[in-house]
């Protein structure tokens, strides 16, 4: 799938680069070298150059000879800012998205926004006041200094950080402590779980509700026609009858937990609880790059029957177990011991 969707975006690739000059990295290779990154869970492009010596299956992923040298780290850090510059990883996410639709495997009417917030690459120690002066007083220490923020009220309308200025200080919920994050948000379709779009926006109280606009409005090129969740004790202006009637209202509605799974995926394996990156231009990206991979597994288990994500069945509480087999003898009557 992914080798189809390149093919097409052979024009874009043309544009980026200059017909003169020393050959550079394919663009083929740094967009197929970030999907490995995001499902083998590699921590850095370092790490990634330094595997890619040795290991077999990225060199034939990335139709690569044995004896062809592999990257080195500075040089495809720098390509990978081309690609970032010419929005190349929002082009391939939309390639794959349309794949999957005219595969058949995107629903245009049930479909399921949600939120969730990313620790952003810096510290609280990097969160400063905004109309403070600088201090003339050098720190005690100019790698790591000491910060006494205790009984000082911070807020967003009067610090900000000076490590990443668009990480907003946001938590989960009550009683949970506050960090420097910027908010992730994923359009799901309800009838195989697909990811069909994703942004990133600093988190703010109504990041959520306008990102989701903003998302279903490029998504109307695609004929979607999406309809309001019914939520229990509440009354939703436009939502009656003539929506809730249909078996395949309640049927969605039961599937938009789904959109948990693509969150849990993000930032468990693919390592986006905390930003690698500063600022949300540059986290985008990484993004889109799992959500390229929550398509091409769901577009594969959907195509052969399977449910997706598939997981591994838990054995019940209280089943009966097979016995250990350990070198001691069966009976509790014999006598045994390392001698």
């Amino acid at each position: 799938m992914a080798d189809q969707v390149l093919r097409k975006l052979a024009p874009t690739f043309g544009a980026m680069y200059s017909a003169v000059g020393r050959p550079s990295i394919p663009p083929e290779r740094l967009l197929k070298s970030e999907i490995l990154i995001a499902l083998y869970s590699v921590r850095s492009r370092r790490l990634f150059c330094e595997r890619l010596d040795t290991d077999l299956l990225f060199r034939w992923f990335l139709d690569m000879s044995l004896d062809e040298p592999g990257f080195e780290h500075s040089t495809f850090s720098q390509n990978s800012e081309r690609l970032l510059r010419h929005e190349t990883a929002r082009k391939f996410f939309d390639a794959i998205v349309g794949h999957a639709q005219r595969e058949g495997l995107l629903s245009d009417e049930h479909f399921t926004v949600d939120g969730t917030l990313i620790e952003s690459w810096a510290s609280l120690k990097s969160l400063k006041p905004k109309e403070a002066p600088g201090s003339a007083v050098p720190p005690d220490d100019p790698g790591n200094p000491t910060v006494d923020f205790h009984g000082e009220r911070r807020l967003n309308a009067t610090h900000q950080s000076t490590t990443d200025p668009e990480a907003r200080l946001a938590r989960k919920g009550a009683g949970k402590e506050a960090k420097l994050c910027v908010s992730g948000h994923v359009l799901m379709e309800n009838r195989h779980g697909l990811c069909v779009d994703l942004q990133l926006a600093p988190a703010a109280g109504t990041a959520e509700r306008a990102t989701a606009l903003a998302m279903l409005r490029r998504q109307a090129r695609r004929g979607i026609r999406p309809h309001l969740a019914c939520v229990r004790g509440r009354r939703t202006p436009g939502l009656d009858g003539r929506t809730t009637r249909h078996a395949s209202s309640s049927l969605s509605q039961r599937l938009r937990k789904q959109v948990e799974e693509i969150f849990g995926w993000m930032q468990t394996i693919g390592g986006l609880r905390k930003s690698r990156f500063r600022g949300v231009a540059r986290t985008q990206p990484a993004g889109f790059r799992l959500g390229r991979r929550t398509i091409c597994c769901g577009s594969v288990a959907c195509r052969s029957g399977e449910s997706w994500p598939s997981r591994p069945k838990r054995a019940a509480r209280g089943s009966q177990r097979r016995p250990m087999q350990t070198g001691h003898p069966a009976n509790e009557d014999d006598s045994w011991s390392p001698s």
